[in-house]
């Protein structure tokens, strides 16, 4: 069986450090290959993409939050792994959605554990990504098509058929929520017997409507605040990677 590559980028100025992860990581092993740089100046200028990046916090120039917030534009699927010498830094990891840190010295025990987690994070996000992007079979009564779930806003009722709100149009057929809701599955949440939300567009809320992001909104019913808010922060972790 191949094994998938995966690339890992290593970023510290301190170059016993640098060489302890490369080490660690089992450079060359599995399938795994590791870059070093100096400095975050330097990773971006590469203007490679990665599967997990080892950023220190501390660099000269271009520090690793800022490096960071670079990394997540150009790839929103890279594991970021944090190194500090100082624990109080590590708050402002979580700033740029860190999936973990380490604390130097860095101990070898805690890395092999944090990198087994990281390597496992990479394949839920990439599965979750394919999921997201793989058409969807509509089936209603008076026709079938396909859709891929991340065009659609949301799903209003309307009588006796339904409007299916994308980016770019509103497809109107007979169906109802209950049937659309099943086929959808995850991902989307019933705010409303006449709402069906996609949670990927979800701006803001309170306990009476949705705001999504291109300015729409969906009403969000009374007692269903609720059940939207536990459902909403389970999907953002999930989204995030957030290492608990």
């Amino acid at each position: 069986m191949q094994v998938r590559r995966l690339n890992i980028a290593i970023c510290d100025d301190e170059k016993v450090i640098r060489e302890q992860i490369n080490k660690l990581i089992g450079k060359g092993k599995h399938g795994i290959y590791a870059e070093l740089y100096e400095t975050g100046d330097e990773l971006i200028a590469a203007g490679k993409q990665f599967d997990i990046v080892f950023l220190d916090i501390q660099m000269e120039g271009m520090d690793g939050i800022e490096t960071a917030r670079i990394l997540k534009e150009g790839n929103e699927e890279t594991i970021l792994i944090f190194i500090t010498g100082i624990r109080e830094y590590v708050f402002e990891a979580f700033d740029v959605a860190a999936f973990h840190y380490l604390l130097k010295p860095i101990e070898e025990t805690k890395f092999h554990e944090v990198f087994h987690r990281a390597k496992r994070e990479l394949e839920r996000r990439k599965k979750q990504k394919k999921q997201r992007e793989e058409p969807v079979f509509i089936k209603t009564r008076n026709r079938s098509f396909t859709l891929e779930k991340d065009s659609i806003l949301y799903i209003e009722s309307r009588a006796k058929k339904v409007g299916i709100h994308t980016m770019e149009k509103t497809i109107e057929v007979y169906a109802s929520m209950n049937e659309l809701e099943k086929q959808l599955g995850s991902g989307f949440y019933r705010s409303h017997r006449g709402y069906l939300v996609n949670m990927a567009y979800v701006a803001e809320y309170d306990s009476e409507s949705i705001t999504l992001s291109n300015g729409e909104y969906v009403y969000l019913a009374k007692e269903k605040y609720g059940g939207f808010v536990k459902t909403y922060m389970q999907y953002l972790r999930n989204e995030v990677g957030v290492d608990g």
